[in-house]
């Protein structure tokens, strides 16, 4: 498929200029473009890149010498990665998920099936479960019974929606995410090694954990609207609660959400976090890749944690917590510089120790 130049312009909702009618196929890097593509040049480092290269068309920053470059068209943006999320929506390949039910697939006779839903080859969605309009079953994904999924929904190859799950409208399941698994939650029957290294720091033979009973997770997992889950994504079910992601909260892959934990609207959790039961994610709360989080904390709202951090406690609202344990961004990079001064610092402490020596040899 083509798109001339006035309807990618449409799409970012934005200015162009040139001729108006040539047709794109692609966008692509300015030094791999070719004479049917756009260029992507949004920062002025690749201006030599468009005019070395053969596009004929290039989607610059506002107020570029676009002629100069020899174009015969040009797009402007102001925001380059926002204007980036529409050119690649209006690019994206379609998904092949024909409507109908695959003569493979399973769907239970008390299932109900909005208008236009997919349902792919090996599907099995269970007794009760609700699937909203026009949403998209890929291959092997299951849905469990009583489940609800909102319309508009796409979910990749090999999704499990576990029983009683509740998502929202247009939702995002990427592949062999696993939405409802129970929750990790044992106990010993008298206190345990966990209780008391909290407590003391000691463990003695009377509180080894010689027996670990399972709690059952009661509860189930509750998605907002527009949702998106990656890959190998985990959302335990709560114990006696719900487990509850916001809406437009947007989930990397292989990240870890425990039982009970309660995440915000528009939340980004990256990469590798791994939230622990019971914690309070507030909204718009930004966790970095490998971020650890203990159970039973909060963190308010709008705050950011970086990459690798381990957060141990609350946090207050609008905090940027960096470190193991997480601390003040700023903080940390003092603490960093000081880290690295720590070999010279002890050189100088050895060499001072010498020197005392020699004048008192006695210490």
């Amino acid at each position: 498929m083509t798109y001339t130049v006035s309807q990618i312009a449409a799409a970012l909702a934005t200015e162009a200029a040139g001729d108006l009618s040539l047709e794109v196929a692609r966008p692509a890097h300015p030094a791999k473009a070719g004479e049917g593509d756009i260029a992507l040049a949004m920062d002025p480092k690749f201006f030599d890149a468009v005019k070395a290269g053969a596009a004929k068309a290039a989607i610059l920053p506002e107020g570029a010498p676009w002629e100069e470059l020899g174009l015969k068209a040009a797009i402007f943006v102001g925001r380059s990665r926002y204007a980036l999320s529409k050119l690649t929506t209006a690019f994206a390949h379609p998904i092949h998920a024909p409507v109908g039910v695959h003569p493979s697939a399973v769907v239970d006779d008390s299932a109900e099936l909005g208008e236009g839903v997919s349902i792919g080859p090996l599907c099995v969605v269970g007794p009760r479960a609700r699937i909203g309009a026009n949403s998209r079953l890929l291959a092997s994904a299951t849905v469990g019974e009583d489940a609800v999924l909102g319309p508009d929904a796409l979910v990749h190859s090999g999704v499990r929606v576990g029983a009683r799950v509740r998502i929202g409208a247009r939702a995002i399941l990427q592949p062999n995410s696993v939405i409802g698994a129970d929750g990790f939650s044992f106990v010993t029957p008298e206190k345990g090694s966990v209780e008391t290294a909290k407590a003391g720091g000691a463990i003695t033979d009377e509180v080894r954990n010689v027996e670990l009973a399972r709690i059952h997770s009661l509860g189930s997992v509750v998605l907002g609207d527009d949702v998106e889950v990656g890959a190998c994504t985990t959302i335990d079910r709560g114990t006696m609660i719900d487990t509850s992601v916001g809406s437009g909260t947007k989930i990397d892959n292989l990240v870890q959400i425990g039982h009970n934990v309660q995440v915000g609207e528009h939340c980004m959790l990256c990469g590798h976090v791994g939230i622990a039961g019971s914690c309070e994610i507030g909204d718009r709360v930004v966790l970095a890749g490998d971020v650890g989080v203990a159970d039973h904390v909060k963190i308010g709202e709008d705050s950011v944690i970086g990459a690798k951090s381990g957060v141990g406690s609350n946090v207050a609202p609008r905090s940027v917590l960096l470190g193991l344990p997480a601390i003040p961004a700023a903080e940390a990079a003092r603490v960093y510089v000081a880290m690295r001064r720590v070999p010279d610092l002890l050189g100088t402490v050895r060499a001072l120790k010498k020197r005392l020596s020699e004048i008192d040899p006695a210490g």
